[in-house]
């Protein structure tokens, strides 16, 4: 398939990738264009914002999370139809697992084949800015850097000096952003604030981000450099499809609480036989109608750990409920005893609370006990992100080389792992083949 397409990247976290890159699918699609948003790595923050901006569901792209052979496949799946696809990078272009590029923006460039457009921070430098590209831009040759949004320049003669001295260097200056703190998103303990949050106040920054990057960049020569993207030799990925006469609903919890979730995973549940219905937790008192199965994946409920706990008929039917269950994260913590003091579901033994320190990191994981989605010895990649803690009474369900976590039986996995259905589609299978009957306890 030929899909036009760019990724955008930047020499570290906090240049600017998040904002060109919303702003870049926004003005795109006010053109007219169909655009595919993507996210390397295992963010889901970033792709809400992109939804919003495409109208499309944001999706990830994750060597270690789904393997490498698997990116090219996703890719395609989630741009179909589409007229070009804007993939956003993860920390500095090179930055991959641990000491590795495995992972990296650059890792996923190199497996699409994709042109690489260079966000950088113009603030307090000049020439400076030709030299830190002219590296980026050289440090591995299987990586072609087609141009460079300038951010934060201040000034006209700022934004001159800038370009007389990329232009000495030859890399293409194809935006040039000034600053603007009205574009700004609120952030907190895990990153900026889901756009599910605060979906008016998010729409209108995306609004905002589409007319600072259509002023502020060159629109056609970014789409002349997408469209120099060869051919992808690949077939686009679909989940494999079970034929089942009874279809159980599988029921997925959303709402502010509960906003993490990779847009695979839905699809991978619905091909497996099930059909899909959302709940709030802040605001459903009960579970949709003929429930045999729960997903409660990741989100901030620590944040909302009261109003979860005021729901009190919901959790007393999800600590009722017989059928299977898989949490991570979020849902773990919906599932415990309490967190923060506030009572929670008590469907596993163990107290939850909020921490100063950041978990976070990439996990080979082994499974060490049979659940829903689990067989002992199993191997699992998934990805860490939380500041939490839990005080388990048991024993872990999943071990990994820094420690061990997550509790797991017969019908509950809970976990903080953060695991891609897509790399490991037995998980969606096992979870709807066990649920053939609803089994909701009123």
């Amino acid at each position: 398939m030929v899909v036009p397409r760019l990724v955008i990247a930047a020499p570290s976290s906090g240049s600017g990738k998040t904002t060109v890159a919303t702003g870049l699918m926004a003005a795109l699609r006010a053109r007219g264009l169909k655009v595919s948003p993507h996210k390397v790595g295992p963010d889901y923050i970033d792709p809400g914002y992109h939804a919003l901006a495409t109208g499309r569901p944001g999706r990830n792209l994750d060597p270690w999370l789904v393997g490498e052979e698997r990116v090219p496949p996703l890719f395609l799946h989630g741009a179909a139809g589409c007229d070009v696809a804007v993939i956003e990078g993860v920390m500095g272009l090179f930055d991959g697992r641990a000491d590795t590029e495995f992972a990296s923006t650059a890792h996923v460039a190199r497996l699409l084949d994709t042109p690489v457009v260079l966000v950088v921070d113009a603030a307090r430098q000049s020439r400076s800015v030709a030299a830190v590209v002219h590296g980026f831009a050289t440090f591995d040759p299987r990586v072609r850097v087609g141009g460079v949004v300038l951010n934060r320049v201040g000034s006209d003669r700022h934004e001159e000096l800038c370009r007389s001295a990329l232009a000495a260097a030859g890399v293409p200056v194809l935006g040039a952003i000034r600053r603007d703190d009205a574009v700004s998103t609120p952030s907190r303990h895990l990153g900026l604030v889901p756009a599910a949050e605060r979906e008016a106040e998010a729409l209108a920054s995306v609004d905002r981000l589409a007319a600072l990057v259509s002023r502020s960049c060159d629109l056609d020569a970014l789409l002349r450099l997408a469209a120099s993207a060869p051919r992808l030799e690949a077939t686009p990925w679909e989940p494999a499809r079970v034929e089942r006469q009874d279809r159980p609903v599988v029921a997925v919890a959303g709402g502010a609480a509960f906003t993490f979730g990779y847009a695979e995973h839905v699809e991978l549940l619905r091909a497996a036989g099930a059909d899909v219905a959302v709940f709030d937790p802040l605001r459903d008192e009960q579970l949709p109608d003929g429930t045999a199965a729960l997903v409660i994946g990741g989100g901030f409920p620590e944040v909302y750990a009261a109003e979860l706990a005021a729901n009190q008929p919901l959790r007393e039917q999800v600590a009722a409920f017989r059928g299977p269950i898989a949490a991570e994260c979020a849902g773990l913590l919906y599932l415990c005893e309490e967190l923060d003091g506030q009572r929670m579901c008590g469907r596993v033994p163990g107290r939850a609370r909020m921490t100063a320190r950041l978990t976070l990191g990439y996990r080979d994981a082994v499974a060490l006990r049979r659940s829903p989605l689990t067989e002992p010895g199993e191997r699992f990649r998934g990805h860490e992100f939380h500041r939490t803690a839990v005080d388990y009474t048991g024993e872990p369900l999943f071990r990994w080389v820094e420690g061990a976590d997550g509790f797991g039986d017969a019908l509950v996995t809970a976990s903080y792992l953060h695991l891609h259905w897509a790399g490991q589609p037995v998980a969606a299978q096992r979870l709807v083949s066990s649920s053939r009957s609803p089994s909701v306890l009123r």
